[in-house]
């Protein structure tokens, strides 16, 4: 079990030239690198089809690529922190988009329409005092 560990902590990739960008939702914040390369992807130190278990997800998070027409051109690497998986793709995906324009600044028409260079505004509204969440009122009594 100890190498187990020891191999998945060991994946340390060469991001000397990369471009970096953030990308946020929700609660999640994604520290992403791009670079030429062979098309691999990696979250947290793991591969992202082992960290996202959700085939959305993992389609979510290829998108930018496939809409460049360019799957397999670069490799990524991401520190992804905060919310849930979800959130945290969608970091990913806003990461990843505002980094390739670092690489090619043509591209932005083509992923603003997609509407992926945009960070994702919606967050989980506050609780009001006096209400039992956000907007629900506690029930009524009548006596």
């Amino acid at each position: 079990m100890e190498t187990n560990q020891s191999t998945s902590k060991k994946i340390k990739l060469d991001f000397k030239d990369a471009k970096y960008a953030t990308g946020r939702r929700k609660t999640s914040i994604a520290k992403v690198w791009v670079k030429k390369g062979s098309g691999k992807i990696y979250v947290n130190g793991k591969n992202f089809e082992d960290y996202f278990t959700r085939a959305t997800h993992k389609m979510q998070i290829l998108r930018p690529f496939e809409i460049i027409n360019q799957a397999t051109e670069y490799d990524v690497r991401s520190n992804v922190v905060g919310g849930g998986q979800t959130g945290q793709a969608g970091a990913l995906v806003h990461g990843i988009s505002r980094a390739l324009l670092q690489f090619d600044e043509n591209l932005k028409p083509t992923l603003r329409k997609e509407k992926l260079t945009t960070r994702d505004p919606r967050s989980v509204e506050r609780k009001k005092p006096g209400r039992a969440k956000a907007r629900r009122s506690y029930q009524f009594s009548k006596r």
